[in-house]
């Protein structure tokens, strides 16, 4: 079979930038895939993908013009069906085969299988290997309409009757293997070999491709586009870093990979230029400024080495002329409004306080069920207080103040026009207003974790507010039947849990006395007289766990070690890393499996025992020398551990229960449980108990049982 390289381009209006990248995966594996599901592409195949701004396209390596033939054995029809009397073929056996292009003598090569009624006709054949062109073709068809296409657009053909529905209007079609065009089409196009370059610096109007090797080169040279998406990104990252060398200064520009990725599905052939801004402007808090240039211009600003904004920006052209300073002087006068936006909203803002703004929040609606902006900031204030007092009484004024303004700044102009700048804007706004310089800082970073590897609030003041702001949204939406569901999370409330396990776990300066359950029924207290508010304290806690796995097997520990340490459901989770370490470090033992199976043996006994957990321990009962000397070794080993356990020493609590190996083992061997003494079964039933609870102090060791 002979294989050559395909390339398939379909070249469109502009692409969404931020749904390109996506695009470019999707189209070339999609073909790849599909390919290879008919037979048509060699084991050493590879596919390169490339995305534009008005391109999809694929390169496929080691495509065959035609698939190989495959034996098949085909199922045909019942035995009672296929043969008359006398064993012949019926008329409906020559009648299936000839319906699968087989002629009268095939009627000899056909076997059966199964006795009586269940015997069954079956052939062999060969089904002939698909050709290219009808390969493509299903391909083609399947990958269109698998497209992660965010909205579909309708527009019709030149015929004036069709209609296409697609994400933009498609205006080209290219399909080689090799050298040769396949005769494929789509989107009511026919394919061919010719595309076309940069709509301002092609050459000429087409590129015409001669081969399909010839297709990143071609049009690079003649059509003056970058058609990798990758090789793009590299381009203009590479560009951005050299022009901010040659400014100078130690200045860089500002990462952000999103932003690079937006930019890079806008152009196709990118230039790097610098630009300039009146440095008065510099007296807007850069957030603005800097978000102002992303969100909107699409500009990289530049920062010192100390992350201060300067006066200088980048921006990425899509032309190349030689004379670049019309298109510098532009970009330098369209930024100019905005930034002078910016200015004003900054300036109006500060004319009014926020403790001014605050009575505007009962304005505000939160949600319909769980009412205003101003109720929900009193519920975070009385989670908050009462957090603070736990933590450090002193606070509770500061906390209070916060919890009280935290909002307030969704009333400002700034805040309104970029809502990714609430609590950053509250910050400045409290400190222009004169206040402490924690209560300004726990007003921005209330919001903080605001997504997964996010820094944590910098005080204690920060923490308590945003350890409250947590808990109250989860408590508030939970109760009133907000839950998450399957990928649905319309107020992230995943995140949410996982800030609130975060900062608990994280953050040495968290309360002992911050247990999870008093947590969660302080929070759930606030919302007393709400109308239809159900306390969800119980399952809430549960998505508290199961967001904390999450994020424990994301950090490396195995599914065994946190189930262990989660199965008992830990209150202060400041030690449950120390808990998950110590659990590896027993598991390391050479005692570990023997004395977690004997655990999880325990468990079961204990399980099916009515008695379990009923009259307590009496050594006057123990009759064995067995059960004596576990008693024994419980007795001295348990206050070693408590000791351990007391220091946050948990390596050391768990590492003592090795010596509890031999006797366990001997207990099982030699001591029958459930004997027919109800005072003796119920005394080993209670040592057992006692067994049990020494194993779980730190983890549960059964769930390590493997």
């Amino acid at each position: 079979m002979t294989a050559a390289n395909l390339l398939v381009e379909l070249f469109v209006e502009e692409l969404p930038p931020k749904a390109l990248p996506q695009l470019g995966r999707a189209f070339a594996s999609g073909l790849s895939e599909a390919l290879r599901a008919q037979g048509l592409l060699l084991e050493s195949s590879t596919t390169t993908s490339f995305a534009s701004p008005r391109r999809l396209g694929a390169h496929i390596g080691q495509v065959l013009a035609k698939a190989q033939d495959r034996e098949l054995k085909v199922k045909l029809m019942p035995a009672s069906v296929g043969l008359d009397p006398s064993g012949q073929p019926s008329a409906a056996l020559r009648k299936k085969l000839a319906a699968l292009g087989l002629d009268e003598g095939a009627a000899a090569r056909v076997v059966t299988q199964g006795e009586g009624k269940a015997s069954t006709l079956y052939i062999d054949t060969v089904a002939p290997g698909v050709a290219l062109p009808e390969g493509l073709q299903r391909a083609l068809a399947d990958t269109l309409a698998e497209l992660p296409i965010p909205k579909l657009m309708s527009y019709q053909l030149g015929d004036g009757w069709s209609t296409v529905h697609f994400v933009r209007p498609a205006h080209g079609l290219v399909a080689l293997h090799g050298a040769e065009v396949v005769a494929v089409q789509a989107l009511g196009l026919q394919a061919g070999r010719r595309t076309r370059g940069h709509r301002f610096e092609a050459s000429s109007e087409f590129v015409e491709l001669a081969h399909a090797d010839d297709y990143e080169h071609s049009l690079r040279e003649q059509g003056a586009v970058i058609a990798s998406f990758e090789r793009r990104r590299e381009a203009i990252a590479t560009q951005l870093d050299q022009a901010a060398r040659e400014i100078g200064g130690g200045l860089r520009p500002l990462h952000d990979e999103a932003l690079l990725d937006e930019v890079c599905a806008l152009v196709e052939k990118p230039r790097v230029l610098a630009c300039r801004f009146d440095p008065q402007y510099l007296e807007v808090p850069q957030e603005c400024l800097i978000l102002t240039m992303k969100a909107n211009q699409k500009y990289f600003p530049l920062l010192d080495d100390q992350g201060r904004l300067s006066h200088r920006f980048l921006v990425v052209s899509n032309i190349d002329p030689l004379d670049p300073s019309a298109v510098i002087e532009g970009n330098e006068r369209v930024v100019r409004p905005r930034l002078a936006d910016a200015r004003f909203f900054y300036d109006q803002d500060r004319k009014k306080s926020l403790e001014q703004r605050v009575e505007g929040l009962q304005r505000v609606v939160y949600h319909a069920r769980l009412g205003s902006q101003a109720e929900r900031a009193r519920r975070v204030a009385h989670i908050a207080t009462a957090l603070a007092r736990r933590l450090d009484p002193t606070l509770e004024t500061a906390v209070r103040q916060a919890a009280t303004l935290a909002k307030a700044d969704l009333l400002t102009e700034m805040v309104g026009e970029f809502p990714e700048l609430q609590g950053v804007m509250g910050r400045y706004y409290a400190l222009h207003d004169g206040l402490a310089p924690a209560v300004a800082e726990a007003i921005e970073d209330h919001y903080r974790p605001r997504f997964a590897g996010d820094d944590l609030p910098r005080g204690a003041t920060g923490l308590c507010l945003a350890l409250a702001d947590k808990l109250e949204t989860l408590c508030g939406l939970w109760g009133i039947g907000e839950r998450p569901s399957g990928d649905k999370d319309p107020y992230a409330l995943r995140r949410h849990a996982l800030g609130v396990v975060r900062m608990l776990m994280e953050r040495a300066d968290a309360s002992r006395d911050w247990l999870l359950d008093d947590l969660l029924r302080l929070a759930c207290e606030a919302f007393a007289g709400v109308e239809g508010f159900q306390d969800p304290s119980q399952a809430l806690r549960d998505f508290v766990y199961d967001r904390m796995a999450n994020l424990l097997r994301e950090q490396g520990y195995a599914a065994r070690e946190v189930e262990a340490v989660l199965s008992l459901h830990p209150q202060w989770l400041g030690d449950v890393v120390a808990r998950l370490d110590a659990v590896r470090a027993f598991a390391a033992l050479p005692e570990a499996q023997a004395l977690a199976a004997a655990n999880k043996r325990v468990a079961n006994i204990l399980k099916k025992s009515p008695a379990a957990g009923g009259p307590t321990l009496q050594e006057a009962l123990l009759r064995e020398p067995a059960e004596q000397a576990l008693e024994r070794v419980l007795r001295e080993l348990q206050p070693q551990a408590l000791a351990a356990q007391a220091r946050g020493d948990h390596t050391a609590a768990l590492q003592c229960l090795a010596a509890l190996k031999a006797p366990v083992d001997a207990f099982f061997d030699h001591v029958m449980v459930n004997v027919e003494d109800p005072a003796l079964r119920a005394n080993r039933l209670a040592l057992l108990e006692h067994l049990r609870q020494a194993m779980r102090q730190v983890a549960d060791l059964a769930c390590l049982a493997g």
